[in-house]
């Protein structure tokens, strides 16, 4: 993966940013390592994709002034860091710097995929659903538990337009485009190859004949 800057030059970088905004002098020393296994998993991920800029003639690129791809990195340094060391403060500082930079809430605890995007995904929160690769959200979005604290699982390439909510008992099922403004609650196990529309009580689906890591993703199906 062709990177705009090395892995050591990116592990100061991202220890600077942590020191100007959280100045607590917490320990920082794993930083190098976890900013390392984040990359392989950004190089996993991008590599898989042919959304523009994330890919050349070259193979996958990241770009850490690119934010959408640095959001998609913040979130797997800060998941890696759980991951390997649960209670790490660079978990928190991270998924922190995530929100401060990009308005995006993915908490280092949720499972995003292994093969995932964002685009532009201010104000946009992803809870702790079941999620599958090859999904991507926008602006403004919302994954999230109804009352009984019952999460939403998504099938293999899914797409939430801007101020999209999928909330509570739902299953989205492959290949599903989820339209902007739409509201789904507790809508229970939904077609695929669909896309859903309207609001709670009221939304609905209709099927398509797009597809998502076709048509979106740009990988050959």
């Amino acid at each position: 993966m062709k990177l705009s800057l090395e892995r050591a030059d990116l592990a100061q970088y991202v220890r600077r940013q942590f020191e100007g905004l959280f100045p607590d002098g917490a320990d920082l020393g794993d930083l190098p390592r976890f900013v390392g296994l984040a990359l392989d998993r950004v190089d996993y991920c991008f590599s898989r994709i042919r959304l523009k800029g994330y890919y050349d003639a070259q193979g996958a690129r990241f770009l850490h002034y690119h934010s959408d791809q640095y959001a998609v990195f913040l979130y797997y340094l800060a998941n890696c860091a759980f991951t390997e060391k649960p209670g790490h403060p660079i978990a928190d500082k991270a998924y922190a710097l995530n929100k401060a930079l990009h308005a995006l809430d993915a908490y280092y605890e949720v499972g995003l995929p292994a093969i995932f995007a964002v685009q532009h995904p201010v104000g946009t929160v992803l809870g702790r659903a079941t999620y599958s690769d090859y999904f991507l959200c926008y602006h403004n979005c919302t994954v999230g538990s109804n009352l009984a604290n019952e999460y939403p699982a998504f099938g293999r390439g899914v797409v939430m337009y801007g101020a999209s909510r999928v909330i509570g008992r739902t299953g989205v099922a492959a290949n599903t485009f989820v339209s902007t403004g739409t509201i789904i609650i507790d809508g229970g196990q939904l077609a695929g190859d669909a896309v859903l529309h309207g609001m709670h009580p009221k939304a609905r689906t209709s099927p398509t004949q797009r597809d998502v890591i076709r048509d979106i993703f740009g990988v050959a199906t």
